[in-house]
């Protein structure tokens, strides 16, 4: 797998000097937005969405505990000394089917725990995927740890996948693409990243496929992680289709961007993810006014999880959402939501 040895992967660790530079890093094309000023990124014929892992830790209280010890919300997650055990991860496929029957999968995010998130990929067929090259790429949402920190797992079964991240990624973040270990927080990738690396620029909608776009936000998020980039899909006769890491940026945010920037965003069709709403505990009155503030787009599907906290998922459904249930398996929290093993189609 091309891995380092125990001497050049320590040396490779060392942070506060220049980033480590990496072969084929690139900045994305974006779209130039059409005379009416919206930004023409086609159709496609369905979206199938298996949620992989949603479950980011094991233990909100543990979590919690270990970021407030360390000094709170503002300290960098590097030096944070998280607890190995509580590790989990978020993580999903993505399959989507072009008008021609073409189909292209692609991973969001890579989880946190490398040990878990093997199970999670041998339980999926995720492992033989990526050996095969069936998974075309890699979408890191934001630097969050139990986003990205399980990179290591992708990359022992395919470390020349292309991988697309936001341009505002810290120093830390690119030396985990390069090879490092961050001893304190216990984040660790032995295995360098071989291929392409592209950074979307913040606001620009970035075409992938027909029918598929890429939009990075800008905005601080907590243990100093900053920036998140969502996908949208434009679903023939359907709408469009919101599809997040964790939304820190907020759905109105996301959707109202669509609205605004995107061909054929007018007629809104689902979501996906996680939506940053009443993660840690009971839903407070900002959470309530976003929840509330999605029924302006009329979501026919709404498929949240990870940091949708279950307060906010039955508001949801108390006020007649179209929230899509799960099964409660392989570890999820509750049937409330999509979790581990399920599956959601946008067709």
């Amino acid at each position: 797998m091309g891995e380092m040895n125990r001497r050049e992967f320590i040396k490779s660790a060392a942070i506060g000097g220049a980033v480590l530079s990496i072969a084929g890093i690139k900045l994305h094309d974006p779209l130039q937005a059409s005379a009416s000023g919206k930004y023409e990124i086609g159709q496609c014929k369905s979206v199938r969405v298996k949620c992989v892992s949603e479950v980011g830790w094991l233990d909100t209280r543990k979590l919690g505990g270990q970021m407030r010890a360390a000094g709170g919300p503002k300290t960098s997650q590097w030096v944070i000394p998280w607890d190995p055990a509580n590790a989990a991860g978020s993580c999903s496929l993505v399959d989507m089917e072009t008008l021609d029957g073409q189909h292209h999968k692609f991973l969001l995010d890579t989880g946190w725990s490398h040990s878990y998130m093997d199970e999670c990929f041998k339980r999926e067929g995720i492992d033989e995927m990526l050996k095969s090259g069936e998974i075309e790429f890699l979408f890191i949402s934001h630097e969050h740890l139990d986003h990205f920190w399980g990179l290591q797992t992708v990359l022992k079964y395919n470390p020349k996948i292309k991988i697309i991240i936001p341009a505002t990624f810290y120093p830390e973040g690119m030396h985990l693409l390069k090879g490092a270990e961050f001893i304190t927080p216990g984040a660790c990738n032995r295995i360098p990243h071989q291929g392409q690396l592209v950074q979307l620029q913040i606001g620009q909608v970035n075409k992938l496929y027909e029918g598929c776009a890429a939009v990075a936000f800008d905005l601080p998020i907590v243990i100093r992680v900053r920036g998140e980039q969502s996908l949208y899909f434009n679903v023939k006769d359907k709408g469009l289709v919101c599809v997040t890491g964790c939304c820190h940026q907020n759905i109105l945010t996301t959707a109202e961007f669509a609205r605004e920037k995107i061909a054929g965003a007018e007629k809104m069709y689902g979501v996906y993810g996680g939506l940053h709403i009443a993660p840690f505990g009971p839903l407070q009155e900002k959470g309530e006014e976003i929840v509330k503030g999605m029924a302006k787009f009329n979501f026919k599907k709404v498929a949240c999880n990870h940091c949708t906290g279950l307060p906010a998922v039955q508001k949801m459904i108390d006020l007649g959402y179209p929230v899509v249930q799960g099964s409660g398996k392989y570890g999820s929290k509750s049937k409330l939501y999509v979790g581990n093993g399920d599956e959601v189609v946008f067709a």
